[in-house]
């Protein structure tokens, strides 16, 4: 096990307006995101089968590290932008997972 957590954030888009602000929300808070210790990086992926259908996955070192930075002060205020286009047809908004395997 590598240690390595990986967080996934269900995002939606129903039309090129809200794609559009979701694409520019996830870059304003990439770029708030990027000095946070412990960060490895993340991306914007979109569902080939449900082009409404979002996922924001952040990479980080540890879940103490993920721990930390979602108990922080800066935490809600970082991630606001991409607030609204969180997806509500999932049971849960996020999902946190550890690294259990990797080649």
């Amino acid at each position: 096990m590598s240690g390595e957590v990986l967080v996934l954030v269900h995002q939606a888009a129903y039309d090129e307006e809200q794609l559009t602000a979701v694409r520019e929300a996830y870059h304003l808070v990439s770029k708030r995101l990027a000095a946070v210790p412990g960060m490895l990086g993340n991306e914007l992926l979109r569902s080939p089968h449900d082009p409404t259908a979002l996922a924001v996955v952040s990479r980080w070192e540890s879940l103490a590290a993920f721990r930390t930075w979602e108990a922080g002060a800066d935490h809600r205020q970082d991630t606001a932008p991409l607030r609204p286009y969180r997806d509500t047809r999932t049971s849960s908004p996020f999902a946190v997972y550890e690294v259990e395997a990797a080649y």
